[in-house]
């Protein structure tokens, strides 16, 4: 399954690389968009957890067509 999350906010590269390796990123209209593949349940979670440890604003969390 493949996933986006958009974050309020412009993130620092090495955020984005050390925080959530496993996915890709990019700018958009001033919000810093993750993406790419969860394998389960758990890694959703896992990366929902990330985002509130490093204090990021999730706007918007969204399943892609596959």
């Amino acid at each position: 399954m493949r996933y986006e999350i958009r974050v309020a906010g412009l993130l620092q590269e090495i955020t984005v690389r050390e925080g959530f390796p496993e996915l890709d990123s990019t700018v958009v209209a001033g919000q810093t968009v993750l993406f790419g593949d969860v394998v389960d349940e758990a890694h959703l979670y896992g990366l929902l957890n990330r985002c509130q440890a490093l204090g990021l604003t999730v706007t918007e969390f969204r399943r892609l067509q596959e």
